[in-house]
């Protein structure tokens, strides 16, 4: 193998115009290997990443926040003595009536007194009423029909006489 500096100079350029990585080579007992450096990765993901690509304006609001500002809603409607809030007493499915095809037990507007259904919480298959503890006007219903709720989670708004 020519030890000379003008063939180690033509080897590097092929390896540099070339895509490989490394080069070794062995001639007349001499061995000889060239190697490029490997490229960090995160230089290689940033030459990948394309530059129109904006960062979010705002991190998206984290549900316990969501939960807090509904719950700090409700303390506004609330400021008057006379409203009264009905809260889930277990986890379960919320239905406003006793059967689909059927009228709701309440609606917004609706008179009320201590011991009316109001609605029926399914849990674990068993029909759950519940029952007003105090006569008053249906001001708001809080949940939708059919959909889950939480224990004490609260359900409806009813003012009081």
């Amino acid at each position: 193998m020519k030890t000379d500096l003008n063939y180690i100079k033509k080897l590097i350029k092929m390896l540099d115009e070339s895509g490989l990585a490394e080069i070794e080579i062995e001639e007349e007992g001499c061995k000889l290997k060239l190697s490029k450096p490997r490229p960090k990765i995160t230089q290689a993901v940033q030459q990948f990443v394309p530059q129109s690509i904006e960062p979010p304006q705002a991190p998206p609001i984290k549900e316990t926040e969501r939960k807090a500002e509904i719950e700090e809603e409700k303390k506004e409607e609330l400021k008057s003595d006379k409203i009264v809030e009905v809260r889930s007493p277990m986890v379960g499915t919320f239905y406003k009536a006793p059967a689909p095809d059927a009228e709701p037990y309440v609606t917004v507007g609706s008179k009320v007194k201590k011991g009316t259904v109001l609605c029926i919480i399914e849990a674990m298959k068993l029909m759950n009423e519940i029952e007003s503890e105090v006569s008053g006007t249906v001001v708001k219903v809080l949940v939708e029909n059919a959909q889950p709720v939480e224990y004490d989670q609260p359900l409806f708004l009813i003012e009081k006489d």
